[in-house]
């Protein structure tokens, strides 16, 4: 009676080892397909991201085609003068919108201010002669095309060369 106990026994075991195995098996085949699934979702992801990211660089370079900091013959104009490009366009910068005061109108922008007081917001240095920026008072705004000069004593001379104010809708 021992006996078939022991043996009842063993061949229970033996099964339930087998049960497991086939088990474990089938959940590592299981995992094993999600994992490979997520990988190549992650990959795709990657791909996608490192496509986005091209393009993103592709963007900046389009965006930033007309500025100083990227017109090599512009900032060796500077260099030749004896500036830092990227200093003296802060610094241009800064006077631009300087000029801003409580108030008053920017005496750079030719128009007053209807709704309020006439003021540069943005400023972008496009070469060594040219500047676009951007002014408002509020409810009004409008853009303007500068030309500038810096002289060899380092002051910078402003002309306004066209200017447009959006009709307000």
């Amino acid at each position: 009676m021992k006996k078939n106990i022991f043996m009842y026994l063993f061949l229970f075991t033996a099964l339930f080892v087998l049960f497991q195995f086939m088990n474990a098996k089938k959940a590592k085949e299981s995992y094993d397909a999600k994992i490979e699934k997520l990988q190549f979702q992650l990959k795709s992801q990657d791909s996608l991201a490192a496509i986005k990211i091209d393009s993103l660089v592709d963007i900046n370079l389009d965006l930033t085609y007309f500025s100083l900091e990227s017109n090599e013959d512009a900032a060796s104009y500077f260099e030749e003068m004896g500036y830092n490009p990227n200093k003296l366009a802060l610094t241009i910068s800064d006077k631009i919108i300087g000029e801003n005061a409580p108030g008053k109108d920017n005496p750079i922008v030719p128009y007053a201010g209807m709704e309020g007081h006439m003021a540069i917001n943005k400023v972008r240095l496009l070469n060594h002669k040219w500047i676009i920026a951007d002014f408002t008072d509020g409810v009004y705004w409008g853009e303007l095309f500068i030309t500038y000069e810096v002289r060899e004593d380092g002051v910078v001379d402003f002309e306004v060369e066209r200017s447009f104010l959006y009709p307000r809708n």
